[in-house]
């Protein structure tokens, strides 16, 4: 017969809950604002969308507060083991909630949402509830928590694509999202299966422990393993599962485009670090041991077709938007040799990396948002003469584009520096992977010019007027961006230090 639970049994419970909420502050917070923002846009319907956009700025910037109240919470899981406050999750918080700022500050200038969305409360509500996942996919510990955040960062990924409805290209891109990310959702969710069947445990904790204590066939092993790589692979844009990224990217509007290379790539990449380090069985060394599935191999393999790849497409591209497209499918080859690595080193330079890739891109996607604002076009032959017409556009677009090459003296030079100075540091058997990638940072130095080229050395063909003015707003942050790459170019302790600071959960595993 069923009892009902005493009173000392309820205030645990009671104790319980008050533990878990307040570790799940910033995530309960945004969720508020997620639903303040559609509350807004059916009440208000404002004639002027930066309401929306104001709004969206307050609540982030106030979710700032209570992510940093989480550092007293640090090495706190909630949830029976699902969810967890560490250092590293705190690092993404502040990565992802950034990233949507920038998204935020990106769309008020932007011509294409202001005058061709009738209401942008529900953008603004799809970008806070993909951000929400976004954390949630750096927080997860349970295979069940991480298939549900990766899909509620897929749903709002999704509608962001597809938001300018009356464009052909938009709606295109937003069906070929959906297509793609639903097979690679159903491999993910079929591999983890396979994993659970194996371990008789969704814990990502305890996923490892078991396959070495027990055994388990290698074959399954394999193709679980395959099915993990390709869901996740999709997510960082990783060659051979990149196929999404240029079209999704040249048919979403600019913000969204610069939201999904940024924040979407690096919630990807904190999935692929926190598994790879946890779940996936280690020997002593650090070195990955999976009999019959080598997965720093794979991932080698992964890292050297996206440089290649990646880099040579982009040579005959002619759309901006393209261009950065395949740029960013190089830059996660770039971000995956850190991982290889498989040491503290090599993980806090992916996260610097990633750090320096923040900045860089969504300052490339501002400018590009100024110009298509004037231009109407996202067309490379379009740039031509902007140089003069756009002073400030044109010099931060050569600076972040210098940047994204990996020259000094910028924040993108650092990150490459680190990267390959981590495989440097493991001796010869990485050494050629250092050497792919300078031969492939080589290579991006031609058709990233290109912009540069025809916005200072070639004329317009059109009519232009002598002088192109943007808005004080957005030439403001600009220009905060581009003096931000110079400096943590020279300066880049700040950064380096908060990357080291994140891996320092995984300091033990690694070694």
């Amino acid at each position: 017969m069923y009892e009902l639970p005493t009173g000392a049994e309820i205030q645990a419970i009671i104790t319980t809950i008050k533990s878990g909420a307040l570790h799940f502050l910033p995530e309960i917070w945004l969720s508020g604002l997620f639903l303040l923002l559609i509350l807004a846009d059916l009440v208000l319907r404002p004639k002027s969308h930066h309401v929306f956009s104001l709004m969206s700025l307050a609540g982030l910037a106030g979710s700032l507060w209570f992510i940093y109240q989480q550092h007293a919470m640090v090495g706190t899981s909630i949830f029976f083991g699902m969810y967890v406050v560490d250092e590293f999750s705190l690092f993404f918080k502040y990565f992802f909630v950034v990233s949507a700022m920038l998204t935020v500050l990106l769309s008020m200038p932007s011509d294409e949402l202001n005058e061709r969305c009738s209401s942008l409360g529900e953008y603004y509500a799809l970008v806070t509830g993909m951000l929400i996942g976004m954390i949630m996919m750096a927080s997860a510990t349970d295979l069940l928590m991480i298939f549900l955040s990766m899909e509620l960062v897929s749903f709002a990924a999704y509608v962001l694509t597809g938001y300018l409805k009356r464009e052909r290209r938009s709606t295109e891109a937003a069906l070929k999202y959906l297509v793609y990310g639903a097979v690679s959702s159903a491999m993910l969710l079929y591999g983890f299966s396979i994993l659970y069947g194996l371990t008789g445990t969704t814990a990502i904790a305890g996923i490892s422990s078991v396959l070495m204590e027990r055994g388990y066939d290698p074959l399954t092993m394999i193709v679980a393993s395959v099915l993990i790589i390709t869901g996740i692979g999709y997510k960082i844009g990783a060659v051979p599962f990149h196929f999404w990224s240029p079209d999704v990217y040249e048919g979403a509007p600019l913000p969204v485009t610069a939201y999904l290379s940024v924040a979407s790539k690096a919630a990807g990449f904190a999935l692929l670090i926190r598994f790879f380090y946890v779940a996936v069985p280690h020997v002593q060394g650090g070195e990955a041991f999976t009999p019959g599935m080598d997965w720093v191999t794979i991932l080698m393999i992964l890292s050297v077709a996206s440089m290649i790849y990646g880099n040579v497409v982009a040579l005959w591209q002619t759309n901006v938007k393209r261009i950065l497209a395949y740029s960013s499918i190089a830059h996660a080859g770039y971000a995956l040799l850190g991982i290889i690595v498989m040491d503290e080193l090599g993980t806090q330079a992916t996260l610097f990396y990633l750090l320096s890739y923040l900045i860089m891109n969504f300052g490339a996607f501002l400018v590009a948002i100024l110009i298509a604002n004037k231009t109407g076009s996202e067309h490379i032959d379009d740039y031509r003469g902007l140089g003069r017409r756009m002073p400030l556009a044109g010099a931060a677009m050569t600076v972040f584009l210098i940047s994204l090459v990996g020259l000094p003296p910028t924040v993108g030079f650092i990150g490459k520096l680190m990267i390959f100075s981590a495989l440097l540091a493991k001796g010869s058997v990485f050494v050629w992977l250092a050497v792919i990638g300078i031969l492939t940072s080589v290579i991006s130095l031609y058709y990233y010019m290109l912009i540069p080229l025809n916005m200072y050395l070639r004329e317009s063909h059109k009519q232009l007027p002598d002088s192109l003015p943007s808005p004080f707003l957005p030439q403001l942050v600009t220009a905060a961006l581009m003096m931000l790459t110079i400096y943590y170019g020279i300066f880049f302790t700040p950064l380096s230090d908060f990357a080291r600071y994140a891996v320092a959960l995984f300091a033990n595993q690694l070694y």
